[in-house]
């Protein structure tokens, strides 16, 4: 079953031009709007992968905050550390509730005028942020209409010269971050790069023929999709629900600052990271492509006991085909849930077998947790590292 989620993305509100493309054939659900494939998905995602092709974004939402208080601000009720945000530097943050879950997630750059918030919920946190702004000297706009971004296997922060630019930061630790998975030059997602330049929407189609012309491969969802599951890349309308703390998903690593002033949801946070642990974690499953039909998002994730699929203890959330390394998906489940569990997955007419790749580890701890200076709390346990 489909988990009740809090970031579902907004309804699309443009179909792309491209896809009066030959061959393509349409996404669904977050991904509505835009090319799902061109007719030859490997080929494409083989392209994007040797950094030789771009992808049609323009479903992301765009939301621009403008004002002499922007940053100070959005760091005030947001995860990231903003308020000394430099020009065309690229960061991403939360927006929590006060229980400290994920409500609204966004990529954000700032051009010294303005911070562009990339987001897949764009009407809702718009909404959310004027209802925040107060007196201050801010002003918020839902800018999707205007603008289309386009997606880059280039792995630079835009230049002077060039437009509104988004750096995917994952999975480098930024100051004031912290992780549960690996270190930074060990983790699967340090070789993927990935950028969304932002053009007028009007212009899409001729912004990609131009790249198109310097030999780049214009290619889908698909393939960008199985190269962020590769990565472990958490994104908010996919790995998300209404239960999910940043800790789950390794998000502590780019989107959550640990060492600012408090924020919405913020006590969470340092609870959890300081005493507890996240009930849930992000793992990677190897599916078993041999029956040539793997799981759809949602489907249950159960352990394997004496033989048999048991008890449900997660779900998944996202199912890709990897050009090299098969069929794939990231899937939240329960902490207790052993690393070496035989895993199986839901299919529409039999079980899926499914081998986990740790994202998160069982122990829930990070690398730099503070030692505890007493007894802890009932039920929180011994930290596992004394």
């Amino acid at each position: 079953m489909t988990p009740v989620t809090t970031t579902a993305p907004d309804v699309a509100r443009h179909s792309s031009p491209l896809l009066r493309r030959h061959g393509a054939v349409a996404g669904a659900g977050p991904d509505a709007g835009v090319a799902w494939h061109y007719g030859d998905p490997t080929a494409e995602q083989r392209a994007l992968a040797r950094g030789g092709a771009v992808v049609d974004q323009s479903h992301v939402g765009v939301v621009t905050v403008t004002g002499p208080d922007r940053l100070t601000w959005l760091n005030s009720i947001t995860s990231q550390e903003l308020s000394g945000l430099a020009p065309r530097t690229s960061t991403e943050l939360l927006v929590l509730s006060p229980q400290g879950h994920v409500e609204h997630a966004a990529g954000v750059v700032d051009d010294g005028v303005t911070t562009w918030l990339l987001t897949e919920t764009p009407v809702a946190l718009a909404a959310w942020l004027d209802r925040m702004k107060f007196s201050l000297r801010v002003e918020i706009a839902d800018a999707t209409d205007d603008w289309a971004a386009i997606g880059e296997p280039v792995d630079a922060e835009g230049a002077a010269a060039e437009p509104v630019t988004w750096r995917d930061p994952w999975p480098t630790v930024a100051p004031g971050g912290t992780r549960y998975g690996p270190a930074d030059d060990e983790h699967p997602g340090t070789d993927r790069a990935w950028r969304l330049v932002l053009v007028p929407r009007a212009e899409l189609a001729q912004q990609i023929a131009s790249r198109e012309a310097t030999g780049w491969r214009l290619a889908g969802t698909w393939a960008s999709e199985a190269l962020r599951v590769e990565a472990w890349r958490p994104r908010a309308s996919h790995e998300a629900d209404h239960r999910t703390i940043p800790h789950e998903l390794d998000w502590l690593r780019t989107a959550v600052h640990l060492h600012k002033g408090c924020y919405r949801g913020q006590e969470t946070v340092a609870r959890v990271h300081n005493l507890g642990r996240p009930p849930r974690r992000l793992v990677m499953l190897h599916l078993d492509g041999s029956g040539h039909l793997i799981p759809v998002p949602g489907a249950e994730v159960r352990e394997v006991v004496d033989g048999e699929p048991g008890r449900a203890v997660g779900h998944v959330t996202t199912v890709a085909r990897h050009h090299e390394i098969g069929p794939v998906a990231l899937a939240v489940v329960k902490r207790s849930v052993p690393e070496d569990a035989a895993l199986v997955v839901d299919g529409d007419a039999d079980v899926v077998a499914a081998a986990q790749e740790v994202v998160v580890p069982g122990e829930g701890v990070t690398l730099d947790r503070p030692a505890a200076r007493g007894p802890l709390t009932r039920g929180l346990g011994q930290h596992p590292m004394l």
